[in-house]
């Protein structure tokens, strides 16, 4: 099997999430989330079919065809371009699926950036992506809502991901900007299928808690974490780096209602340069 395809020991867990679920992808310095995000987009977006259990029909013959899975990616960290290269070295064609109307992007780095160093053309109009305009609490509530409710309109399941969902939190100065932007994320998951959040876990920033920033970001993970149905995180080595190995994941059950029997694992992966991705039980 192709490095590039899903890991088989992953499959269960990159499969379409139960309604109202949340996913939560936890990363530290140099153990990134970006090969995940990577293989839960081509799971919903190439396999969903697969994941998906027919509907029976009205007169409880034949079932009838599942709804298509469509998926709204947010970033805060990376830009359009860098997702749409990444996902076409592991097959999957965001553009194809954007004019489809089964993906759609919202750019919150873009904001901090002006429109030459993000690579954007002047005037260019996508319908399905966007822009934040700023990181005020009004215009991420109005730009995501209206980006979700685009989609659901279409018809389908709305999967949200929200990549690095705590860089916008570091960068707002609004007294008690954190509690009311988890208030936000559930509002939208109230409108989704299912979340899947990408946060920094790195333990000065969890457990420091020295600084006000510290505390409302340990305060996101934590409250995320309690929330979530399953919690896939992400850590380099132990015993220091290895030429085969990038990291390990651990798998574990999230703090929320469990609609699925979780089994908690652990594992080696391996991040290849062409994009692939091995997966692998110790001593393999």
């Amino acid at each position: 099997m192709s490095s590039r395809s899903i890991p088989p020991l992953l499959e269960p867990y990159l499969s379409l999430p139960p309604e109202t679920s949340l996913i939560v992808l936890t990363s530290v310095l140099g153990a990134s989330t970006n090969w995940l995000v990577l293989r839960h987009l081509h799971t919903l977006l190439l396999n969903s079919k697969h994941a998906l259990v027919p509907s029976p029909s009205p007169d409880g013959g034949s079932t009838a065809e599942p709804p298509p899975v469509s998926v709204l990616l947010v970033s805060f960290l990376r830009d359009y371009p860098f997702w749409r290269d990444a996902a076409s070295r592991v097959g999957v064609d965001l553009e194809g699926a954007g004019r489809k109307g089964r993906f759609g992007f919202v750019d919150g780095l873009g904001m901090f950036l002006p429109a030459t160093v993000t690579g954007e053309k002047a005037g260019m109009v996508v319908p399905w992506r966007t822009r934040l305009g700023s990181n005020r609490l009004d215009d991420v509530r109005r730009t995501l809502a209206g980006a979700v409710e685009g989609m659901a309109a279409k018809g389908g399941k709305v999967v949200l991901v929200i990549d690095q969902l705590d860089v916008l939190l570091a960068t707002a100065d609004e007294e008690g900007y954190g509690e009311e932007l988890r208030g936000v994320v559930l509002e939208l998951r109230e409108k989704t299928h299912a979340t899947i959040l990408t946060l920094s876990a790195d333990e000065p920033l969890v457990a420091g808690q020295m600084t006000k920033l510290e505390r409302e970001h340990a305060a996101l993970v934590l409250s995320a974490l309690h929330e979530a149905e399953i919690v896939l995180s992400l850590r380099l080595l132990d015993t220091g780096t290895a030429k085969d190995v990038s990291g390990v994941v651990r798998i574990t059950r999230g703090g929320g209602e469990e609609q699925r029997a979780v089994e908690e694992r652990e594992y080696l992966y391996h991040v290849l340069g062409d994009g692939g991705v091995r997966v692998f039980e110790r001593g393999q």
